[in-house]
């Protein structure tokens, strides 16, 4: 995302207050992110003090991760990272793709909208906490950064959705071209050899004697990355060690053999504008120096590093998806522009069919062209891929046309990466990666695709049995909950039941009314412990037998004693709270009786709504014998009962009292009116977008006008 041609003046801009940042509080790697358009993901705007394919991983942020970057965004605070350590425990998943020692800020980027978070890293070596002048420089930071970006959108200069991040050097004064004559001179002088390569890993100078430890020419060596051109040091392990430099900005070393048999002791000394390094045979007197050493003489697979850890980094994501939609959207977030990529279709094996769960980059109508398609079709490779559980690449479209005519012709892409998707040898579907450009895929490119399929195909086959386990476990609840409420005569009725947006999205919480002939009418809201399929069932049964109790004339402490009983035989293992209401219009009284739940709060016409004190006794199937008692309270025409469950106002470290008295504040706030937009009202001063641990439920009964002779 970036701005080009008529946005110079924000880019330069915001180019200068993030340089100016990363100066001012000493960081040595900064980064800003931009908020898409609809503001669920945050798109790397600029980079500063890294190459560009450090930050591959983090080039897309969903708003929803766990990240520091989208912590700082999604709850509008400064997250601080001290440590290694810190991160592994708070951020395991960032931690994986950021394995060096160092410190995090990130902070939100807020004006008169949520435009993004500014991301700063330093060396480990820095204080372990952050100043108050360090928060001030940040905080001030972030608001001018909101500042240009408001202005920018407002002159219609801002950032430009899915264009590379601009890469800043973190200094203005990066040297460049050939060393002054003496400096050159001191580096000749030097016993063994030296070198300098700048941030990107590029070899900027190189000594005779370096040259002649190498075994190559300088002319060959300048302008090229090491691993790159010396063959053997071409292993992650060592391209690791220079990440680590240019991460950490803390002196490092490694030990590599340059065939046949001379070992290299290789000393990097890391800053702001690149790496100087020693090079001595191994056994020399090294140079005096703070370098820890680290040998690596063993081989490794032949990856980049980088790549590595973007594999740990998307396979970590991948375990993070719950359901097949999940899985569509983190390969179509994270995936697709790890790899460049403009079109994708994850498909599923179906009574031999390939149908396709989720796409992106396709018109509709092509989609539904290939929706279906037989697994042994000859219209695209996706099915001799999954049959034969190899993968099929296609650089260029007239590739893909000698073999399958048809596939490029209604797809429009220019190249192609069919992945299998495989299970302990079991076909369970194929990913697609498609270009609108010719594309050639090496090598590395294709292992790491390939080893990505794999995951995938674990995620999909995981969330395929949890979508299919979670539509068995909310159809069995749904079916236990009231489809619609009676219509009571005298009584306006609304009811709303939010299930966890954790676990299997269903749980026990329940309520219901119950018609009691002409003059009298019953409520009950109950919670049984768990989110579970045992938890729902037993929910069940709470409200068959409150039902059936209430049914037989049963007095509200009866009805709760018979209850408590019948769990009491049952045993199921669960302990459920419940509140019991008898609305009784011919003597206009309310009778309440409470199983350990919270109190219900009334609302009298004209007056604020307060909780009313209502003596509980134990949770149903603790004591088998235990003893309900009941309160009284007069029923007056306009009168408001609120019942809800303990999901809507417990929250960690809130008191409950206080919880409660805020939902009494927000009943008022709602004001008067119809019932379902007072609850839709209430629920929304509550947040039900956030993340919920528990079960919500909320019933309101409101009466209406009581004839003396009660109604009819």
């Amino acid at each position: 995302m970036t701005s080009t041609g008529g946005p110079a003046t924000f880019t330069k801009g915001v180019d200068a207050a993030v340089a100016e940042t990363v100066h001012r509080t000493g960081a040595t790697i900064g980064a800003l992110y931009v908020c898409a358009p609809d503001e669920a993901v945050l798109l790397l705007e600029v980079l500063c003090g890294a190459p560009a394919d450090f930050a591959a991983p983090w080039a897309r942020v969903p708003v929803a991760s766990p990240a520091p970057v989208a912590d700082a965004v999604r709850d509008g605070r400064l997250v601080w990272v001290g440590s290694q350590e810190e991160m592994a425990r708070a951020y395991p998943r960032t931690a994986v793709a950021l394995p060096y020692p160092c410190a995090v800020a990130a902070a939100p980027v807020t004006g008169t909208r949520r435009w993004g978070s500014l991301l700063l890293i330093w060396p480990a070596t820095r204080p372990p906490h952050m100043s108050r002048r360090e928060q001030g420089h940040i905080a001030s930071s972030c608001r001018r950064l909101a500042r240009l970006l408001e202005e920018a959108v407002e002159s219609g200069q801002g950032p430009v959705p899915g264009a590379q991040p601009r890469v800043l050097p973190v200094a203005s004064g990066i040297r460049a071209g050939r060393p002054a004559p003496a400096a050159a001179d001191f580096a000749e002088r030097l016993p063994g050899g030296s070198c300098a390569l700048d941030l990107e890993g590029r070899i900027t100078f190189l000594t005779s004697g370096g040259a002649e430890l190498l075994d190559r020419d300088a002319d060959q060596l300048l302008g090229t990355l090491p691993w790159q051109s010396l063959p053997w040091l071409d292993d992650p392990t060592y391209e690791d060690r220079y990440r680590a430099a240019v991460i950490s900005r803390e002196p490092v070393m490694f030990t590599a053999c340059r065939p046949p048999d001379q070992w290299l002791d290789f000393h990097l000394y890391p800053d702001a504008s690149g790496i100087s390094i020693r090079i001595v045979p191994t056994g020399a007197q090294p140079p005096s120096s703070p370098a820890p050493r680290w040998s690596a003489h063993t081989a490794a697979a032949p990856a980049r590093a980088g790549q590595l850890y973007q594999l740990m980094h998307l396979a970590a994501t991948l375990t993070e998806a719950v359901g097949v939609q999940d899985v569509v959207d983190l390969v179509a977030d994270q995936i697709m522009p790890a790899f460049g990529a403009q079109g994708l279709v994850l498909s599923t094996a179906d009574a031999g069919r390939l149908r396709i769960t989720g796409h992106r980059g396709y018109p509709a109508q092509v989609i539904e062209r290939l929706d279906g398609l037989p697994i042994d079709t000859h219209f695209t490779p996706a099915g001799q891929a999954l049959t034969s559980g190899i993968p099929s690449f296609f650089a260029t479209a007239q590739e893909m046309r000698r073999i399958y005519p048809e596939a490029q012709t209604i797809s429009g892409k220019q190249a192609w990466a069919f992945l299998p998707l495989i299970i302990s040898g079991r076909p369970v579907g194929c990913c697609i990666l498609s270009y609108e450009h010719p594309h050639t895929f090496s090598a590395e490119e294709r292992a790491v695709m390939s080893s990505l399929a794999g995951l995938i195909a674990q995620a999909l086959d995981r969330a395929h049995l949890y979508d299919t386990k979670h539509q068995l476990a909310h159809g069995l609840q749904q079916a236990l909950l009231p489809h619609t409420l009676p219509e009571v005569a005298g009584l306006n009725v609304a009811a709303r039941y939010l299930p966890a947006t954790r676990g299997m999205d269903i749980g026990g919480d329940f309520y219901d009314v119950i018609r009691l002939g002409d003059t009298a009418a019953a409520a009950v809201i109950g919670d049984v412990q768990g989110h579970n399929v045992a938890a729902a069932a037993l929910m069940g049964q709470v409200r068959t037998g409150v039902h059936a109790h209430a049914t037989l004339g049963s007095s509200p402490d009866e009805v709760l004693s018979r209850t408590n009983r019948l769990l009491s035989d049952l045993d199921p293992g669960l302990f459920t709270s419940c509140l019991y209401a008898h609305i009784d219009f011919a003597r206009h009284r309310v009778q309440l009786a409470s199983a350990g739940h919270p109190p219900p709060l009334l609302r009298l016409p004209g007056h604020r709504t307060l909780p009313v004190s209502v003596t509980p006794g134990p949770l149903l199937g603790i004591v088998p014998r235990a003893s309900y008692p009941v309160t009284e309270i007069p029923l007056v025409p306009g009168l408001l009962l609120a019942f809800y469950t303990d999901g809507l106002v417990e929250a960690p470290g809130t008191d409950l009292d206080d919880s409660i008295a805020q939902l009494a504040r927000r009943i008022d706030d709602a004001g008067e009116g119809d019932l379902n937009r007072l609850i839709e009202s209430v629920l929304r001063q509550s947040g039900p977008t956030r993340q919920r641990t528990d079960d919500i439920a909320l019933l309101m009964l409101q009466s209406g006008n009581l004839p003396s002779d009660g109604p009819a």
